[in-house]
């Protein structure tokens, strides 16, 4: 991964677009990594990988509200009820 200071990345914002479309490139700030830019399509392939959903209270579907009505927490931990005092 290439790495570059954000005033470096100011002053050549092409070159390093370029190369972002090839690899990541890590951009410090202060001497700390602040941000990393990639291309588009990598973006997008990193995004269809996260499967997570979130949802308003009211917009929960009906499958996962039966699931909490059932308040099911798991098989039964007794040797943890000590922590519960």
């Amino acid at each position: 991964m290439v790495t570059v200071t954000s005033a470096e990345m100011q002053k050549q914002f092409g070159r390093y677009r370029e190369i972002a479309q090839r690899e990541p490139v890590s951009i410090t700030n202060h001497g700390r990594e602040s941000l990393v830019m990639i291309s588009a399509d990598e973006f997008k392939r990193l995004k269809a990988l996260d499967t997570r959903q979130t949802y308003y209270a009211h917009e929960l579907p009906d499958d996962i509200v039966a699931e909490l009505d059932k308040g099911y927490q798991g098989k039964p931990t007794p040797e943890l009820n000590h922590l519960m005092k």
